[in-house]
């Protein structure tokens, strides 16, 4: 028989996940000390959905004003699109500044190659998720290239430099968080960052790409959880949890952007590999 966590640590474990979602330090590497360190239980898909969902909550509200004009954009250029008009898609160099039409298109084309890759292996590397040595090895090992790609990188382009080319290969770099311990936004970041962009708008692009791909994940264990019989208990310690998780994404969504310009990723490196360290030493050693 499953046993649930309690009331304090699916709060615990809420509170991680906001905060770990979209900063570059992985999730998964630390939603795994607290079963492993102090023998919680595992929390389960219906957890899983809603602290994501939460997720979903907070960077839709952050840039609320943004997805509107980028939806309105999208609408009206479908007709453009579907007349065989691609040059919306097509404009390839950094002095152009594209339209939100164009924005729009690149950060959906962006989550393909990732939402393909999840549709395919993601079972195949479900046992990998609960290794703490590939969680520890690919924390510093995506660390140091986070730090390289932050040191080499030219960062002169804002994200109305954005092309079809850099959001195709920051959708493909993508595929890479499939790996646990990798982090989602912390590689997206990267190859943002290496191919000139700006740390800002690195990150911005980042956390809109993260919108398609965390609702369409969502939708689909969605299905599965209505159909799990959830108590009204449990559905009020999950909304609880839901709302932890989204207030603290939210939070670290807003001041990540307005110090990461001055801070740079050097703090979030350091971290990543001492985390990596300590899974080494705590579960190998």
């Amino acid at each position: 028989m499953s046993v649930e966590p309690s009331f304090f640590q699916s709060s615990v474990l809420a509170f991680i996940q906001g905060l770990t979602e979209f900063l570059p330090i992985s999730s998964s590497a630390h939603l795994i000390l607290p079963s492993q360190l102090l023998d919680w239980p595992d929390q389960g898909l219906a957890f899983d959905v809603v602290v994501h969902f939460g997720s979903l909550l907070a960077v839709v509200a952050y840039f609320y004003s943004d997805l509107v004009r980028l939806a309105v954009a999208w609408f009206q250029s479908l007709p453009k699109v579907f007349r065989g008009s691609w040059r919306i898609l097509t404009q390839d160099t950094h002095s152009d500044r594209h339209t939100e039409a164009a924005l729009a298109w690149y950060l959906l084309l962006a989550t393909v190659p990732a939402g393909i890759a999840g549709l395919l292996w993601e079972d195949l590397l479900g046992d990998a998720a609960r290794s703490a040595t590939v969680i520890a090895i690919a924390s510093i090992v995506f660390g140091i290239l986070l730090l390289l790609a932050d040191k080499i990188g030219l960062r002169e382009y804002q994200l109305e430099s954005m092309h079809l080319r850099a959001a195709l290969l920051i959708g493909l770099s993508q595929v890479l968080a499939l790996i646990p311990g990798t982090s989602r936004s912390g590689i997206t970041m990267s190859a943002a960052l290496l191919l000139g962009f700006t740390r800002e708008a690195a990150s911005r692009f980042s956390f809109l790409m993260a919108i398609p791909i965390i609702a369409a994940s969502g939708l689909l264990e969605f299905s599965v959880l209505w159909d799990s019989g959830i108590d009204s208990r449990q559905w009020l310690e999950l909304l609880s949890a839901m709302l932890v998780s989204a207030a603290v994404a939210y939070c670290c969504i807003h001041f990540f952007l307005r110090l990461i310009t001055s801070i740079g990723f050097l703090p979030f490196v350091v971290y990543r590999i001492a985390l990596g360290i300590l899974l080494l030493g705590v579960f190998i050693v």
